[in-house]
């Protein structure tokens, strides 16, 4: 059980790894929190820095996920000590537990005064990593629509909507095998990425959201 604790730890200092804030003051000497919509995430580094930053920040929150469920993971196995529950074929519980306390890391980093983003792009980096052909084409809908609308935080909420369906047509009518822990995960995840957004959707419905590549105002 020590092993698992060790982990634990472990997934929410990487999780914690500010991605936004740290690009921000080395590309711009800025701190990203205090422009666009506030929020540290690869939504507004996108917003405020621009595409390559945002590029930067997106690699990096998805890396950490990533490296959480597959990497971290692998060291608790090499350590040995876990319960019985978290080995062999429920190793995947222990993959998305990790990950999810990645995700948590993210959204309240120590590293970061507890001011973190909104977690799709490290949730996404988890998830690959128990699930990589859903993630793919999730990740493919996100930069289509990022790129013929240039708001990132519409691809972002479309992205988490398409995630669990494609999961949906994967297990039910091409026949992969999909855990059914990944699947309750994902709706999850929806639900609370589209909740993170609220803000997001109501300066899109009313026609405020900023578009990738636009000035950006601070805020207040």
């Amino acid at each position: 059980m020590m092993a698992f604790l060790v982990i634990c730890v472990l997934a929410y200092l990487i999780g914690s790894i500010p991605s936004s804030v740290w690009v921000g003051k080395i590309y711009k000497g800025i701190d990203v929190r205090e422009h666009g919509s506030g929020n540290a995430g690869a939504t507004n580094t996108f917003r405020v820095l621009g595409w390559k930053a945002g590029v930067v920040v997106v690699i990096m929150d998805f890396v950490k996920g990533f490296t959480v469920t597959v990497y971290i993971s692998k060291l608790a196995i090499y350590l040995g000590g876990l319960p019985e529950y978290f080995t062999g074929e429920n190793e995947v519980v222990m993959r998305i537990i990790v990950g999810i306390i990645a995700v948590i890391g993210h959204t309240l980093p120590i590293w970061a005064q507890f001011r973190g983003g909104k977690g799709m792009l490290t949730a996404g980096g988890m998830l690959y990593g128990v699930e990589p052909i859903s993630i793919t084409i999730t990740i493919l809908t996100f930069i289509l629509v990022i790129s013929t609308t240039r708001y990132a935080s519409l691809a972002s909420i479309v992205a988490s909507i398409v995630y669990p369906i494609i999961l949906v047509v994967m297990k039910f009518f091409l026949g992969y095998t999909i855990n059914p822990l990944v699947l309750v995960i994902a709706i999850i995840l929806c639900g609370f990425l589209i909740f993170k957004h609220k803000t997001n959707i109501t300066r899109l419905l009313n026609g405020t959201e900023t578009k990738v590549g636009s000035k950006s105002k601070t805020t207040t």
